[in-house]
């Protein structure tokens, strides 16, 4: 069982937004950061105060996120980037707003208080002592702390405060991974409440110190666990908050969080099995299931279930057969040519998903078609035959040579499809690390089987790393080379060796999606190798240490955890049987009065004459079947929720506003 939760979100356009250049007006885009992570950046709006923008993506996202904020920044040519204001929306916000949060919203300040990010590593104890125990605070390390300094770092320590007294560890200079490993007493006394309080800043020798986050630690309940060790989620420091709304302007946005708990495969194959008998029958069968389902379905979410049904039948071999009974369905229904398929039915919706990746054959581009529309990878074979006849047709229009075109036709049919490619800037290294200013561009290719490079689009590429011996892809610290759009792919090479090669996206302002399309790509591609790493290292080794936590040894155990994936649009997850399952399962719960009104209908039953759990029904009818299948479900998802409950982490964190 897996908890999967995606975000759709639409970046309207922006209102009455303050003008920052000498002009009287900006720059304006949007940057998107989930949990102070940008993925998202748009496109740039030049001279104007009210811009639109309409751009639309999906996000794939954990389950365990807290926050997505929306800033709006004014891009400038000679310095760094104005921050006009954001908009935060929490993951609580968006779960109270089931059909999603849409509207306009007024843009706050960005206040440095509330920008922080990362954990930090503490040991808690009570120790007895002689005449009076004692609290004992262990600061051991930190990671992902906020960059605050020109040079993409920050300098910091920790303050630890209860009773009135405070204490600091050292300063770590340059580094947002510090390791400190130091540790302070206070006395308790009897009875002793209140808090424990941790504060992270990050030292300034010329102006204040920045504030990085804080814990709060309830005395009591320690007192009362003797102790806790763990990694805190630094909270911001709301109480200083001084944001206003002020004349900052307006977004408007579009933003739908989906939630959905998906069981083991075994649960859903009765489901699958029945609607796929029904699309076996077609119109000969009994009960027209499909027919029903789209009478029943609402027309706000019609597009949605014709797009999940059609994912569904596809991975199952039965999209052909699935099209077929539903023009069927439309055919018979219809009186009037002219209206047949302009209606919001279940057939025109279904052929319009369809054609929009089918579209991309008549352009002989298989690499959009794979990529874009991911989901449709089981036509890839009937679409490769179709660009070679296509070839073959206009080869011998032209008259040029057989020879050529069969040589082309077996470099299409031996060739593993790219799952993306594009141009990537590789950076060389030399002595003990990588050279912040060398870098060579080249064109690359990844496949299901490797990673490959060439000089040129149509140059012959050159495996560079195979997919098995991916152990890892992450980002870059942006002090490392000077740039924030460098990924690192650490593999092993064939003596078993770890290796790291450091990759930057193309310079454009469009490079934050790059970056994590690349991301999303190789990730996936490698989510099943094995010996993938749990830590690595966000800096490099140069010179004889590490750049992020400066430890010395090469082969030390990376400072930062790795990352789930982070997907947008055009990666979003190709043909999750489970999850079309699991979403067609949510769509007929949603529709289940319908459902059973029809079948009062059908069976000439009344309302009492029916079973609540569908028994009621012959067991060859299929919407009784139907309604068995859908108890079962249901029990399973209760089953599953009504598990033992997961320890709760860190229960000493309290939260203070």
């Amino acid at each position: 069982m897996a908890k999967r939760s995606s975000l759709s979100i639409r970046i309207v356009e922006g209102k009455n937004l303050p003008a920052k250049d000498i002009t009287g007006s900006s720059d304006p885009y949007c940057i998107v950061k989930v949990d102070n992570e940008p993925i998202i950046r748009t496109a740039t709006v030049w001279k104007t105060l009210c811009p639109f923008w309409g751009e639309e993506y999906k996000v794939h996202l954990p389950p365990t996120f807290h926050t997505v904020a929306f800033y709006v920044m004014d891009e400038d040519a000679l310095s760094r980037d104005d921050v006009i204001g954001k908009v935060c929306l929490t993951r609580d916000m968006l779960a109270s707003h089931p059909k999603g949060f849409s509207g306009w919203t007024h843009l706050m300040e960005v206040d440095p208080n509330e920008e922080v990010q990362g954990e930090i590593h503490l040991r808690l104890e009570v120790v007895p002592g002689t005449h009076a125990s004692r609290l004992r605070c262990s600061v051991l390390e930190a990671r992902d702390l906020a960059p605050k300094d020109r040079n993409g770092a920050s300098d910091p320590f920790v303050r630890v405060h209860y009773n009135g007294r405070t204490q600091e560890t050292s300063v770590v200079k340059k580094s947002c991974y510090p390791r400190w490993h130091e540790t302070f007493e206070f006395e308790l006394e009897e009875g002793a409440v209140g808090a424990l309080l941790v504060e992270a800043w990050d030292w300034d020798l010329v102006s204040r110190n920045d504030f990085l986050g804080k814990v709060v630690v309830n005395v009591q309940r320690l007192c009362s666990a003797q102790q806790e060790e763990g990694w805190f989620q630094l909270q911001p420091d709301q109480s200083k908050s001084q944001r206003g709304q002020g004349n900052l302007g307006s977004l408007q946005l579009e933003v739908r969080l989906w939630d959905e708990t998906v069981l083991p495969s075994i649960f859903y194959q009765p489901l699958i099995q029945l609607l796929c008998q029904e699309v076996k029958l077609g119109t000969q069968g009994p009960g027209q299931l499909i027919s029903i389902i789209e009478e029943t379905a609402s027309a706000e979410c019609r597009q949605e279930v014709a797009t999940t049904l059609l994912k569904l039948f596809l991975g199952q071999g039965l999209a052909k057969d699935f099209l077929d009974l539903l023009f069927q369905l439309e055919l018979s229904r219809t009186s009037e040519a002219n209206t047949i398929f302009r209606s919001n039915s279940l057939a025109s919706k279904s052929m319009e998903s369809f054609l929009k990746a089918v579209q991309n054959v008549g352009n002989m581009d298989t690499a959009v078609c794979r990529t874009k529309e991911a989901w449709m990878e089981p036509l890839q074979p009937t679409v490769l035959q179709g660009v070679v006849q296509m070839k073959d047709f206009i080869t011998k229009l032209i008259d040029i040579e057989e020879k050529e075109e069969l040589d082309l036709q077996r470099a299409l049919n031996s060739q593993a499809p790219p799952v993306k490619e594009g141009p990537l800037f590789i950076h060389r290294t030399k002595g003990k690390g990588p050279l912040a200013s060398s870098f060579k561009k080249l064109y690359f290719s990844l496949t299901t089987e490797a990673l490959s490079f060439a000089k040129t689009a149509s140059s012959k590429k050159s495996v560079f790393i195979k997919l098995a011996s991916i152990r890892a892809v992450e980002k870059v610290e942006e002090k490392s080379f000077g740039s924030s759009h460098v990924m690192q792919v650490i593999y092993a090479d064939d003596v078993g060796r770890a290796q790291t090669v450091y990759l930057q996206c193309k310079l454009s302002p469009q490079c934050v999606n790059e970056l994590n399309q690349w991301l999303s790509a190789l990730r996936k591609v490698s989510l099943n190798n094995r010996s993938l790493l749990a830590s690595y290292h966000p800096g490099i080794f140069r010179g004889d240490k590490w750049s992020c936590c400066h430890q010395k040894n090469k082969t030390d155990l990376g400072c930062d955890k790795t990352h789930s994936r982070v997907t947008l649009q055009e990666w979003s997850d190709p043909l999750d049987h489970d999850l079309e399952a699991q979403l067609i399962f949510r769509h007929l719960l949603g529709m289940e009065a319908a459902l059973w009104e029809k079948y009062r209908i059908l069976s000439g039953k009344t309302e009492t004459g029916i079973s609540p759990t569908g028994h009621g029904g012959a067991p060859e009818d299929p919407l009784a079947q139907l309604f068995h299948v859908l108890q079962d479900l249901r029990d399973a998802h209760s089953s599953s929720l009504a598990g033992p409950p997961p320890r709760e982490p860190h229960r000493l964190l309290e939260l203070q506003t």
